[in-house]
């Protein structure tokens, strides 16, 4: 039996979650599978993955063909460096201590990239974040510079009508008075 470690979908529509699952090759996608040995999570940045190494190195040795996208997380999870480095231990190119270390040297290497990843995400991520409340701060000054400004063109306005109403008012009041004044003088002079 051709079996294949490959990915069955599950999730919802645009939520994407996959199984990593040993099947036999001409099983449907999200079918019947001997085995699960993990998933997958691209919803995440970066991309989790649960797999079960053991089991995963297992297959392969016993024949197990990876399907592209599967073959790149075994790949980032070391199972195909694992398998490299057994097989040179079995044509004798090296001995399986030397074989460990190179596997754990390469571990290290790779779990120090994926921390640099993380930190360097969450650093922009802090940063996209400072830039943002910072154009949010620049409009809001902007608009508190419009409404300060519409607030002083009213305060003009109010006090150049108040100014108009006194004026009217206060020539009003003269012509008022100018009025009665020339009438005071017309009486004074009939009386005497």
């Amino acid at each position: 039996m051709a079996t294949k470690i490959r990915l069955a979908r599950h999730g919802r529509k645009g939520r994407p979650f996959y199984h990593v699952v040993v099947a036999d090759s001409r099983a449907p996608r999200d079918g019947r599978y001997i085995e699960r040995i993990g998933s997958y999570n691209p919803m995440t940045n970066p991309a989790t993955i649960d797999l079960n190494f053991d089991r995963a190195l297992y297959w392969l040795m016993t024949g197990a063909q990876p399907t592209d996208t599967a073959k790149r997380i075994l790949s980032y999870e070391g199972v195909l460096m694992k398998k490299h480095l057994l097989e040179g231990v079995k044509k004798g190119a090296f001995d399986m201590a030397a074989a460990d270390t190179k596997f754990e040297a390469w571990k290290k290497e790779k779990i120090a990239k994926i921390q640099a990843k993380i930190a360097r995400l969450a650093n922009e991520s802090e940063s996209a974040y400072k830039a943002r409340l910072e154009a949010e701060a620049k409009v809001k000054e902007a608009k508190a510079e419009i409404v300060a400004k519409k607030q002083a063109e009213i305060a003009v306005a109010k006090a150049e009508a108040e100014a108009a109403a006194r004026a009217e008012v206060e020539a009003a009041a003269t012509e008022v008075a100018a009025a009665e004044a020339p009438e005071a003088q017309a009486e004074t002079p009939a009386a005497e």
